[in-house]
């Protein structure tokens, strides 16, 4: 069935807002301005207030929700569930690990390219399948066994390539580039572990999407927004990579911002971005299905990479196009985007049909991560 205009625009809006949050927040980290006081000209390089500037965006998401419930009640005839009441601190350990998963990773986002960090964060259905294993009692299908292995010959291509491509690009340092990739690999770790809390604890309480990513946003920003204060007499030597050697100088990212307004365009953008991207694939998932969602968000990977490469901000490498295909045959493996082909095939039906829970509880790993 064709789609309707509506649900292009949905779709459209989720490829562009979630490309837009990865590139605006490597855009954020390539600019340079002087800091406070007399302070030379120096990179951007604040991930904690980066990660500050997400968490608010998440938090609009409850102002979205309560905003569509408030419109929904007006009408004649409400369809809108607000899900049921909740204790809130459901969602501290998750909205801990997200916090500092998210923060790992724009810390990794200084140090290697938008199109390795995107495709890097594949690896985190590997780490959700063992714990779901372990912790849920879940069963995975032989698919989601070769899913996983696919997706780990992936990460060492896409690592390989990296690797290789440091004797074409100046912009980062061999070992910077290798740290990256590592720290990226280790935050899906700490997303998987979010995940398989929220799939024990709190899913079971029929809570609305929007109201989830939203109440998790807000301890992330409440909570890192106060540790911004210690960071900023913590000696983290050349980790810290700004002026005064710091784990985080947010004086100083505000001084930049104020000398370079571009650096808050960027940080905008990310902020509004995921907001966005996170109303559009809820109502993607709706209006169409988790499986369009899925494909959308593989898609943004593509995207991504072509506009860094059109950019110049990296070059190309064949063996990274290798990574990302195997990559994307691992996820689609995983989440059992197979089933549709293999339903087609009358000798294979009946494969299509035992796989039909394990996919559905794949998606569900899957979209929790995208948020």
């Amino acid at each position: 069935m064709a789609w309707t205009k509506y649900q292009l625009f949905l779709a459209a809006l989720m490829l562009s807002t979630g490309s837009l949050n990865t590139l605006s927040a490597k855009w954020a980290d390539m600019f340079h301005a002087p800091g406070c006081g007399d302070v030379p000209d120096h990179t951007f390089s604040h991930p904690f207030v980066q990660a500050v500037c997400m968490f608010l965006g998440e938090l609009s998401c409850l102002a979205v929700f309560y905003l569509l419930l408030c419109h929904d009640r007006r009408s004649p005839e409400p369809t809108m569930d607000p899900g049921q009441s909740f204790n809130l601190l459901l969602f501290l350990a998750p909205a801990m690990c997200d916090m500092t998963g998210t923060s790992i990773m724009y810390v990794a986002l200084n140090m290697t390219s938008a199109s390795s960090f995107q495709m890097l964060r594949g690896a985190v259905i590997i780490f959700t399948g063992l714990l779901s294993v372990a912790f849920l009692g879940r069963k995975l299908q032989p698919s989601q066994w070769v899913g996983i292995l696919l997706t780990i010959l992936g990460l060492v291509l896409v690592g390989l390539a990296d690797f290789i491509g440091k004797d074409h690009d100046s912009s980062h340092k061999l070992s910077e580039v290798i740290t990256g990739d590592l720290l990226i690999i280790m935050a899906q770790i700490i997303v998987a572990v979010q995940m398989v809390l929220e799939e024990k604890f709190v899913y079971k309480h029929n809570v609305h999407p929007l109201k989830a990513v939203g109440t998790e946003g807000l301890f992330g920003f409440l909570i890192l927004s106060l540790l911004l204060i210690p960071m900023y007499f913590i000696p983290a030597g050349s980790f810290g990579q700004n002026p005064r050697q710091v784990l985080e100088d947010a004086l100083d990212a505000f001084c930049q911002i104020g000398r370079q307004p571009l650096v808050l365009l960027a940080l905008l953008g990310n902020t509004l971005s995921i907001a966005f991207f996170n109303f559009a694939g809820m109502s993607v998932t709706k209006e169409m299905s988790a499986t369009t969602r899925m494909v959308l968000d593989s898609l943004r990977t593509v995207v991504i990479w072509a506009v860094s490469l059109a950019l110049g901000w990296e070059v190309f490498h064949g063996l990274q196009v290798l990574g990302f295909l195997v990559l994307l045959l691992g996820t689609m493996l995983y989440n059992g985007l197979h089933r549709p082909l293999l339903a087609r095939i009358p000798c294979c039906a009946h494969l299509a049909g035992s796989q039909e829970e394990a996919g559905s509880d794949a998606e569900r790993e899957r979209l929790v991560a995208e948020s």
